[in-house]
């Protein structure tokens, strides 16, 4: 029997663009802006527009609040928010003492300046309102001895209140915060500031300038919406961590796509890159306009799949199924748009070098193909323990864009939804 509707999407396509409109045009005065500040607090502005820009509209058009918290406030209970206070403290901790270990986040030269900076813009007012916070949410939990209060407990040595798979659950997810903020973060502030300085100049030289502002603004984009969603992740805005990546291979293939570890697999293994597709075409105008034009459609569907999860995206977790944007056509459009760029920027390889070196460097750009399709294959199945995902994954497979390659033989057994790979009981490798 047929799959005849799309499961409704966590959030909806035109909070997204709010952001985006609200983020463009704090930019855009912040150009009028003479003398610029430190880019610090420009960054924390830009970011607080653009999360003003999502939540506004979805807790007043959308009311998402409604879907994890409940309507009337409950009794409250000082000790146990104090005991969630006392939690969220050892995670931090926690998270301090990974900084302090890890040499990446003080032998990496000024990277992550900018995000120590922040941090002490942002501690003390976080800190002040925490213990609000928490009262205010935990009189409207279903649940409220939730992973933050077990861990308080445990640190009062309280262990016989731990449910071991929920606080594991809890702390991957400041994990992923932890390494991802502060990269996403020196990310944002380095283009950021560039953007600040760029010049107009270059805009109107030719295709050649249009281009390359494009393909910047685009990237910028990106990293200023992911910077927010890792820095809000609330109850209040339902947009919160349902689960994480509960797999060796989920976080190890996620990883590599990013520094410091994609520095070192890039450089030395998959180094497939040779003469600019620029280069390579600039004698053929009308045909270096349509490829790079080709190029920036492509990166265009890339940000616009960001965009549509709001101040939900996140590496490695689960934040509410999304729906709609792009994912109305196939389960992954970021991955597919991504990999689909890097052959038409890395095309001059099929005549620059000769056929040997043509068939290796094609070889190493599908390995990096197979290593986003690993990445692919294991969110699904992290996703999967959510129902609404596996009926999204089966509309798709019936109406989605590439529902076709279901009947390509072998290409099909790749790209069809396999639900009943679930009940694989490998755990550390598949969940």
């Amino acid at each position: 029997m047929g799959t005849h509707r799309c499961p409704p999407s966590a959030t909806h396509a035109g909070v997204a663009w709010c952001g985006l409109l609200a983020m463009v045009a704090t930019v855009i005065a912040w150009n009028f802006a003479q003398p610029l500040p430190d880019i610090v607090p420009v960054a924390l502005s830009v970011m607080a527009a653009t999360a003003l820009g999502v939540f506004i509209p979805d807790l007043a058009w959308q009311r998402v609040q409604r879907r994890a918290l409940a309507p009337g406030p409950g009794p409250g209970n000082g000790p146990r928010v104090l005991t969630k206070g006392l939690g969220l403290l050892g995670c931090l901790g926690a998270v301090a003492l990974f900084y302090r270990l890890v040499p990446e986040y003080h032998q990496s030269g000024d990277f992550y300046d900018p995000y120590w900076q922040a941090l002490r813009w942002l501690l003390p007012p976080w800190l002040l309102l925490a213990l609000p916070y928490l009262w205010w949410v935990d009189r409207r939990l279903a649940a409220p001895e939730d992973a933050l209060w077990q861990i308080g407990r445990a640190l009062l040595g309280r262990w016989r209140d731990v449910r071991r798979p929920e606080v594991g659950q809890y702390l991957l997810g400041w994990l992923v915060k932890a390494f991802f903020l502060p990269l996403m973060f020196g990310y944002f502030c380095a283009d950021l500031q560039r953007m600040l300085h760029y010049d107009p100049a270059r805009v109107y030289s030719g295709f050649a300038g249009l281009y390359e502002f494009l393909y910047f603004s685009l990237f910028f984009i990106d990293v200023a919406l992911v910077s927010m969603t890792y820095l809000l992740s609330l109850r209040l805005t339902d947009t919160h961590i349902r689960s994480t990546e509960p797999t060796l291979l989920g976080w190890a293939v996620a990883l590599a796509c990013y520094d410091p570890f994609w520095s070192l697999l890039g450089a030395r293994y998959l180094r497939y890159e040779s003469v600019p597709w620029g280069t390579w075409l600039a004698p053929f105008p009308w045909l270096y306009a349509s490829w790079g034009t080709l190029i920036l459609l492509l990166l265009a569907v890339y940000v616009w799949a960001t965009m549509s999860f709001g101040g939900r995206f996140s590496n490695l977790t689960h934040r509410g199924i999304i729906t709609n944007g792009p994912y109305r056509y196939t389960k992954h459009p970021a991955y597919l748009a991504k990999n689909l760029s890097w052959w038409l920027l890395a095309m001059p390889f099929m005549v620059s070098d000769g056929v040997g070196a043509a068939l290796s460097r094609c070889a190493l750009l599908l390995c990096l193909n197979a290593l986003y399709y690993l990445r692919a294959k294991t969110e699904e199945r992290h996703l999967a323990l959510d129902p609404v995902y596996v009926a999204y994954a089966a509309w798709i497979d019936e109406h989605g864009l590439l529902r076709w390659l279901n009947r390509v033989p072998l290409l099909g057994n790749l790209a069809r939804w396999r639900p009943a790979f679930r009940r694989q009981r490998l755990a550390w490798i598949w969940p």
